[in-house]
């Protein structure tokens, strides 16, 4: 299969960088280069592309404006390529709530090699489930707890690509009282803040940032800083450890180092989730978490924007239960378990 490509940015510079970079991957075929979204929107009628990328600071329509225009009317894969500051992480990660596949960083002095992985990305976003833009969620504040009632497990959380709105789809249902949660998201650095600052406004509990001592309470959800393992020292009095060692499977925050750390800590008292994602990172991590005694689910392969790292755990055996995005908060919960239509591996 050829991946069929359009490139959306104002600067001529960076579409040939751009271009060059894709065109050097067998497999991917640059069909059309546009400076601004309104010759991008007559471009993609007429060429039809398997895959956009997109700047988001350009004249006439910002990038994220076209690309909720995109999501709502004309759904299909869309990286963002953009430079990755602090200051831009807020629209980028509205861009990906907003059903962008990827955002991939320009490159910089800083660096100067991010367009290594830009061929991949653009050839896993052609195979990703394209989503619809979602409605956002009702901050949800107020939440007293409803039917739950907090038995003491620690709840664990690792994603990838896609797993900004899946993060924000469970975790927007936790109650104040909620387990305590630990959450891996492959994510740059620039971003974790502010997506810990996103989720702490959409949720009933306190999400933060996770931080070097953090004792593990109820109510309080850990999010691993973007150039940081995430594990756990004592299953008493809990606390949260950063590592900056090297990268895992690829990743720092890597789900594995997550994963293992909760199995040795907590045992059959843990709830292992893996979430949509490129890889098989937090696969081998979860098995542990299982062979532990902890309940581990994996969201189904319908509901993932890529169904890499699910499917490796479950091939592997570390899944115990498929679920459904939209139901895996009320298993980790236990609310209405009775009713829900789980599939038992």
């Amino acid at each position: 299969m050829t991946v069929r490509v359009v490139i959306v940015d104002d600067s001529a510079t960076m579409r040939a960088v751009i271009a060059a970079a894709l065109r050097a991957e067998p497999g991917i075929e640059v069909v059309g280069q546009a400076a601004e979204p309104l010759e991008a929107r007559a471009m993609i009628k007429a060429l039809s592309p398997d895959v956009v990328t997109l700047d988001i600071e350009m004249p006439n329509m910002n990038g994220l404006e076209f690309l909720e225009k995109i999501m709502r009317l004309r759904p299909m894969p869309v990286v963002m390529v953009s430079t990755l500051t602090q200051k831009g992480a807020d629209v980028n990660l509205r861009a990906l709530e907003l059903g962008a596949f990827d955002c991939v960083a320009k490159p910089s002095s800083f660096n100067p090699d991010s367009f290594a992985s830009l061929a991949a990305t653009v050839k896993a976003a052609a195979m990703g489930r394209v989503r619809h833009a979602p409605a956002r969620p009702a901050p949800a504040r107020a939440g007293s707890g409803g039917q739950y009632a907090p038995d003491g497990r620690v709840v664990a959380i690792g994603s990838s690509t896609g797993g900004v709105e899946a993060l924000i789809t469970i975790l927007s249902k936790f109650p104040a009282n909620c387990p305590p949660t630990i959450i891996s998201q492959h994510m740059p650095a620039t971003f974790t803040k502010s997506f810990a600052a996103r989720l702490d406004k959409l949720c009933a509990a306190q999400v933060s940032e996770a931080v070097e001592g953090d004792r593990l309470a109820a109510g309080r959800i850990y999010l691993a800083p973007g150039n940081a393992h995430i594990e756990v020292s004592g299953a008493v009095n809990a606390v949260l450890r950063l590592n900056e060692g090297e990268r895992v499977n690829g990743h720092r925050p890597s789900v594995d180092v997550m994963f293992h750390a909760v199995a040795k800590a907590f045992g059959a008292r843990a709830v292992g989730i893996i979430l949509t994602g490129l890889g098989r990172d937090g696969a081998a991590g979860l098995l542990a978490m299982r062979e532990a005694g902890a309940e581990t689910i994996g969201q189904d392969e319908a509901s993932c924007v890529v169904y890499g790292m699910p499917r490796a755990a479950f091939e592997l055996g570390a899944v115990a239960r498929q679920l459904p995005l939209e139901r895996i908060a009320e298993r980790v919960l236990g609310i209405t378990n009775a009713q829900l239509k789980e599939h038992v591996l």
